[in-house]
């Protein structure tokens, strides 16, 4: 299917009507991957640099929606960067220093999960910097951006937007999740009491770093099916990519066993418990 079919199909079933069932999701999502492929393909074959930060509140479907995106895509040419607490080296540095070492070269596609607006949100919110290192932060980004995007990197920023109330529902069914615990840490609960705090953390974020070359993109993110199907939709139409066309693949005849006998080798085969 086209480039563009594929999208407006992903699009017209998203949206047909309310919540998207299942079956319609996995065929949308099927028909992105197979355009996220060409897209791979390009960028490794045009040597195209694409930087992706993922913003939002905990339970805003950050982590979901990356796993979407990657999913069916190599790991070489698609990496997520997910950076834990500053150390105290870090901690010394030009604040940004720590991020842009991870940037991507030519033939990368790098996804942050959460990224140099932590100086924005939840540091500014949980009070782990000065007031002026959160001015000073929203004052040079924009240029530090500039200087990126400069050096030919495709950067493109995502807020993912929950409500109240499906972050509380959200947030509860990871506390009765055993597969989801991890997820939730002693900060992300206090952070949950501020709703408002990171409110207005993120309205300031806003206006002085959506700008014309590194704007924001803002996706509601309560229907997490839709989401994922809108941010691949709309990063897709950001990445200038082609079909590449390839020869056709079949597979080559296997060799003959010839003088080839099965081992007699006590292999440590796992218990069929299933």
């Amino acid at each position: 299917m086209a480039k563009k079919d594929a999208k407006k199909e992903a699009k017209k079933e998203a949206t047909t009507d309310g919540r998207l069932g299942r079956k319609d999701y996995e065929e949308s999502l099927r028909k992105l991957h197979i355009e996220l492929v060409k897209a791979q393909a390009w960028i490794k074959h045009k040597g195209l640099k694409v930087c992706i930060v993922f913003e939002g509140r905990d339970g805003a479907g950050k982590g979901g929606t990356i796993k979407a995106i990657t999913d069916r895509v190599s790991p070489r040419v698609f990496r997520v960067v997910a950076l834990p607490a500053p150390t105290e080296r870090e901690k010394s540095q030009m604040y940004v220093q720590r991020y842009l070492k991870h940037l991507p070269a030519a033939g990368e596609v790098v996804i942050f999960d959460r990224s140099w607006y932590n100086r924005a949100g939840v540091e500014r919110v949980m009070g782990f910097c000065e007031e002026a290192d959160v001015k000073r932060f929203l004052r040079i980004v924009p240029a530090v951006e500039r200087a990126i995007i400069d050096s030919g990197v495709i950067l493109l920023k995502y807020w993912l937007e929950v409500s109240p109330e499906e972050q509380t529902r959200r947030l509860e069914a990871r506390m009765k999740d055993g597969r989801k615990l991890w997820k939730l840490s002693p900060m992300d609960l206090k952070s949950y009491s501020r709703w408002y705090d990171y409110s207005r953390a993120r309205d300031e974020m806003f206006v002085a770093t959506d700008t014309g070359h590194a704007p924001w993109f803002v996706a509601p993110s309560n229907d997490k099916k839709k989401v994922r199907l809108n941010i691949i939709s709309h990063l897709l139409e950001r990445i200038p990519y082609k079909d590449l066309k390839r020869e056709k693949l079949e597979l080559p005849k296997r060799q003959k066993k010839g003088s080839y006998r099965d081992a007699n080798y006590p292999f440590k085969v796992i218990k069929e418990r299933f």
